[in-house]
């Protein structure tokens, strides 16, 4: 079906901007006000989902609540009478998103990569203190406001919404996995660090024009996340400072508490970073390259921990008066720490496999995320027996 022309008989639509597997985003004008807004229209499908409506509306209502020069603000949202659609009205940016950019130039500028992280960092940071989380922080929703010079966040709420949503949960892991967090990918829920690592994500492929962890399919991705040690940027972009490169793989970190305490904290130590300094916080949580075991051993003993949410776990009363453990013997520990967690990791990406043999025909192709391409429907049977190949292997 055509979308109104007319919608909420206000706002007339002008062209579309974009489209991914929930909405499809127009500018249009406002006639009351006379000026250009964005307005997204919820796709057809969803509005069937009277839980998801539900949810939507208090997200966007929760949304509208912020204003902030770095996140793009929502004026309205409501239900079309005529047509029947869902729309939220929104700050219209006039400029590219960073996914645009990307296709465009393959990587960013040094210090352009900086001043778009640190503007959404502050961006993050006041929707954090407002008990706003954004969930889906990616290259697409970083909007460059070209008059100003800004970069402003977008699509706050709607990921919130979808959460629960089995078909747009399997449409995300399909599209952009890359950009989420290893907790947001094991099932757990989002705090401020999902959103500082799926910026830290952002600012490592703006600068190196790759991801963190580059992936053929969901079970080598979560086989890389879980496993593998991220790439120093400066392997790949010998320019970058080293403190910098540093300050964004402490984003990066598998374990929610070893990242930065706040997105404010973030962009502290990427200003430093890229004036070749280091921050009190970079230089307490920086990733040890020498060690390839002190992220597995950290994760496990935090893990064996209650922990309060949002907050980094405190160390264990025994890690600063046992004697050092050799290193053989750690590396060890590590593996059947590991092969342990991956059994329930795997069995959970399994489960999302399966989910996705009957839902990737009913999706709609994601906005792009810059770099990721979503997982084709001939690939899923394939991914699910290899999923089952790796539980075994792993859990032995």
């Amino acid at each position: 079906m055509s979308p109104p022309q007319i919608v909420a008989g206000r706002y007339r639509i002008d062209r579309r901007l974009g489209a991914g597997g929930m909405s499809t985003v127009f500018q249009a004008t406002d006639s009351v006000l006379e000026r250009s807004v964005a307005v997204k229209l919820l796709a057809e499908h969803l509005a069937e989902d009277e839980a998801f409506v539900a949810r939507f509306r208090r997200e966007a209502l929760s949304a509208a609540r912020l204003q902030h020069p770095n996140v793009v603000q929502v004026f309205d949202s409501g239900q079309d009478p005529d047509s029947g659609r869902h729309y939220i009205v929104m700050e219209y940016v006039d400029g590219p998103s960073c996914a645009d950019l990307l296709r465009e130039r393959k990587r960013l500028e040094v210090d352009e990569t900086v001043h778009v992280v640190r503007d959404a960092c502050h961006g993050l940071d006041y929707a954090h203190r407002a008990g706003v989380v954004h969930r889906d922080v990616k290259p697409g929703n970083l909007l460059i406001a070209e008059e100003m010079n800004i970069t402003k966040l977008a699509d706050f709420g709607i990921a919130k919404a979808a959460e629960q949503t089995r078909i747009t949960q399997v449409g995300s892991v399909l599209g952009t996995a890359a950009y989420l967090s290893p907790e947001q990918a094991h099932g757990e829920e989002s705090g401020p660090p999902s959103d500082i690592y799926s910026l830290g994500v952002c600012a490592y492929q703006f600068l190196t024009g790759r991801l963190p962890h580059e992936y053929a399919s969901l079970t080598e991705l979560a086989l890389k996340q879980q496993q593998d040690a991220v790439q120093p940027i400066t392997e790949f972009r010998p320019g970058v400072p080293p403190e910098l490169d540093e300050a964004i793989r402490v984003c990066l970190e598998r374990d929610p508490g070893s990242r930065y305490r706040s997105a404010l904290e973030m962009a502290e130590a990427l200003e430093s970073g890229l004036q070749g300094e280091s921050t009190e916080a970079t230089r307490r949580i920086a990733p040890d390259d020498t060690d390839a075991t002190r992220a597995m051993d950290a994760t496990s003993a935090t893990q064996a921990m209650p922990r309060t949410a949002y907050a980094p776990a405190p160390a264990p009363a025994h890690a600063q008066t046992a004697p050092p453990q050799p290193r053989r013997d750690r590396r060890e520990a590590a593996r059947a720490a590991r092969r342990r967690r991956m059994a329930s990791f795997f069995a959970l990406l399994l489960v999302i496999a399966a989910i996705a043999a009957v839902g990737v025909a009913l999706l709609a192709s994601g906005d792009g995320g810059g770099g990721v391409s979503p997982v084709s429907e001939d690939q899923v049977e394939q991914q699910i027996e290899g999923l089952r190949n790796f539980i075994q292997e792993n859990t032995r």
